[in-house]
């Protein structure tokens, strides 16, 4: 007995032991995943490459989860396959997950199932009952949609729009071949569906943000931002941006982060920066996407950016790609799986230190369109976002684009929050969309008048001409605050890009975007600091400095600030409190105020309430502050 007993205790220990072994590698706010995909799980079935692969991967990052695919492209793992590879990781002590893509063929246009057929939705049913045999939770990759517009579709469409139908279609599919069929066959499992990164267009393609998450066990979010010259044009901002939205659409439920190698050709810092991005959101896990790319994508001198030649960079290329000891053996840095490892353990260092993220509130309502993905080009200016489906009360400050149109009854959600003595920021393109209805608020006019302007008077001055709308008031009604022309000083026409108004206890603002989004990082520093400061209400502080820094903020009074530039900035970081110090989360170093004068003008200068600190950041570098 008393032998048995020590049996018990040594194998406890041992086992505690082995836990806090394997644990000691990984890290401590998240977990980091990846995904493998049906075709190369086939591939596994030869054990050389299973194991060559795994050798890779995992000796330059450590995993605590893997997702294994049954079906992409009509093409369905074997069992036999899957139950080897299944048991492989999970004798590595991983935690094991399933996938499914449903798609027909990637390589033609992404070409999906078209649900309008029977035989075809009772296939993607078996498909999903086949998969929760294995796994007790199945993610769904980014292909739940509908592209298809053959005959079959085209007839059951009707007289319905194409969004109206594929949005009734797809909720229901969800629910009748995916959902439903897979706790019929396993009670247990949990069906996530993983959304991509091009939100604005969702609906047009069957994504419903506002159903799907209402019976999906969970959500994930891709966050690839890649190369905004590829074709989706996405700014870097959105790999946070995002995350934060879908948190709201369903809250506690937003499972993680997506981000793939797309972008390192431009760089290792440009990958670093959507992982980095991704976890700012203080998501509890990211999908490394995907294994076969932790594997192969190898590690070039291209990679290595100008910028890291002048040193002190937060991505250090350099640092990743030199020989470490892992294990007692001495290993040499072969593919991007070791740039992941290396920007998440440093991230990892800097998110126990943030609280909940906090930013302008602004109100997308679900199915929405107009001014597409705006609210990350004015991240990238450096005005925190923090988009929701619903309208947000409680607000001292509220933004809406064109996608607020959406709402039937947005001008008297304006006008009850200029009542509570609350802001509300429209842009132009709201205004184009409302004008008739908003004229009870203020009457305004933006129509089909354009301006070229580069200079922003006292604001300073663009590096380049570029068109905006003209923004029509009546004098002595509204009142610029900052305007632009070309040119302004000495010139004889100018118009608004910041404009006010006045209703009730509150005060109507219209902020002028140009035709090109992207030229709203042309405004010169002096007009982004002045919009900046003017919506900060709710974010407790602002920055002032170019275009393409961009402002974290949380509800502990913590603050992240990134560079995007390729070069370094000085910037301003302005506290609306008196505090005595800023403290750098990471090193504790103290910073202390700026010497600067005070003004009385509500848009200009500082007032005696607020801190003033300057910071300098290197090029695609970031810093984490509190106050």
């Amino acid at each position: 007995m008393k032998n048995n007993a020590l049996k018990i205790i040594l194998t406890v220990v041992m086992t505690l032991l082995t836990a806090v072994t394997t644990q000691a590698g990984k890290y401590q706010h998240f977990k980091v995943s990846t995904y493998i995909r049906a075709q190369d799980i086939a591939r596994m079935e030869d054990d050389q490459f299973l194991k060559s692969t795994w050798e890779t991967v995992s000796t330059q990052v450590d995993l605590d989860k893997i997702y294994l695919e049954t079906h992409r492209d009509a093409f369905i793992v074997p069992e036999k396959i899957l139950n080897k590879v299944k048991k492989f990781f999970l004798s590595k002590g991983l935690e094991v997950g399933g996938g499914i893509t449903f798609t027909r063929s990637e390589p033609t246009d992404f070409e999906t199932y078209s649900y309008a057929r029977e035989e075809e939705r009772q296939l993607v049913k078996e498909i999903s009952e086949y998969t929760a045999r294995f796994f007790d939770d199945i993610i769904l990759d980014d292909f739940f949609f509908i592209d298809l517009k053959n005959d079959d579709e085209i007839a059951a469409k009707g007289t319905k729009s194409w969004t109206e139908y594929r949005l009734r279609l797809m909720a229901d599919a969800g629910r009748e071949l995916v959902a439903n069929p897979a706790k019929a066959v396993n009670p247990k499992v949990k069906v996530i569906i993983k959304y991509p990164n091009w939100y604005d267009h969702f609906h047009g393609l069957g994504f419903n943000l506002e159903e799907e998450p209402t019976y999906f066990d969970g959500l994930w979010t891709g966050t690839e931002t890649r190369d905004p010259a590829s074709a989706q044009h996405l700014q870097n901002y959105l790999s946070y941006n995002i995350m934060c939205y879908f948190e709201n659409i369903a809250p506690g439920r937003n499972g993680g982060g997506w981000v793939d190698a797309g972008g390192i050709h431009m760089s290792m810092d440009r990958y670093a920066e959507q992982l980095h991005l991704t976890m700012l959101s203080k998501t509890p896990e990211i999908i490394l996407w995907n294994y076969m790319q932790l594997a192969e994508v190898k590690i070039t001198p291209a990679m290595r950016a100008p910028w890291q030649n002048a040193g002190g960079n937060s991505f250090r290329y350099d640092e990743m790609v030199a020989p470490y000891t892992k294990n007692g053996k001495t290993i040499t840095p072969t593919t991007m799986a070791r740039f992941a490892d290396q920007t998440l353990r440093q991230t990892d260092q800097l998110i126990g230190h943030l609280g909940k993220p906090i930013g302008l509130v602004s109100y997308k309502p679900y199915h929405s369109s107009g001014e597409d993905f705006l609210q990350n080009h004015l991240g990238m200016i450096g005005l925190p976002m923090d988009m929701h489906p619903q309208w947000k009360e409680n607000q001292q400050q509220i933004l809406l684009t064109q996608q607020a149109a959406k709402d039937p009854q947005i001008v008297e959600k304006i006008k009850q929050q200029l009542r509570k003595g609350g802001d509300v920021i429209i842009t132009t393109g709201l205004l184009k969309a409302i004008k008739e209805p908003l004229a009870d608020v203020a009457e305004l006019y933006c129509g089909d008048l354009k301006a070229i302007v580069n200079d922003f008077g006292f604001a300073g001055k663009a590096d380049r001409e570029f068109i905006i709308p003209q923004v029509k008031y009546f004098t002595n009604d509204a009142w610029e605050v900052v305007s632009a022309g070309r040119p302004l000083t000495g010139g004889v026409s100018g118009y608004p890009i910041l404009l006010r108004d006045t209703y009730s206890k509150g005060m109507l603002f219209v902020l002028t975007i140009p035709d090109d989004f992207g030229n709203l990082y042309d405004y010169p520093a002096g007009a982004l600091n002045i919009i900046r400061r003017a919506m900060s209400k709710d974010v407790g502080a602002y920055i002032e400095g170019p275009s393409k820094v961009s402002l974290f903020a949380y509800d502990n009074k913590t603050l992240v600030v990134e560079n995007f530039n390729d070069q370094a900035v000085n910037l301003r970081v302005v506290v609306n409190a008196q505090v005595k110090t800023l403290r750098n989360l990471l090193t504790g170093e103290r910073i202390t105020p700026a010497e600067v004068k005070y003004s009385r003008n509500r848009f200009y200068g500082y007032n005696e309430q607020q801190t003033v600190f300057d910071i300098q950041l290197q090029a695609h570098s970031y810093v984490g502050l509190g106050y």
